[in-house]
């Protein structure tokens, strides 16, 4: 896996926890762990109980805060960054749609009808 980056989302809100640092997996697993069992999505919840739940692929939590009036039900994912992807067959294509996309994007020279 190339480079990576933690996001945390609750009801419309998601942001990335590194602040955009591209970080190594091991790293984001890490920063992962630690802010599934520390992150408050609000500075002032008054935390009476939190439960961490662990999916499945093992690189993404769901966790429960109760607050001292509400709860919050938070996600936190790693992703990785396509285009760096250590697995030859995501960072090619990556790269086939960025080359397709930068062609698209390019000003094609042509007379318009009716303008010879």
């Amino acid at each position: 896996m190339g480079k990576c980056i933690v996001i945390v989302q609750w009801g419309d809100y998601q942001h990335e926890l590194n602040r955009g640092a591209e970080i190594t997996k091991d790293q984001a697993l890490e920063e992962l762990r630690v802010a599934a069992q520390t992150y408050l999505p609000n500075p002032g919840i008054q935390e009476k109980w939190r439960r961490v739940y662990r999916f499945a692929d093992r690189e993404s939590y769901f966790v429960v805060i109760k607050g001292a009036t509400t709860k919050w039900r938070c996600t936190f994912r790693l992703a990785e960054l396509v285009s760096d992807s250590t697995d030859p067959a995501v960072a090619s294509k990556a790269q086939a749609e960025d080359t397709a996309a930068d062609m698209a994007a390019e000003p094609q020279d042509r007379v318009p009808p009716g303008f010879d």
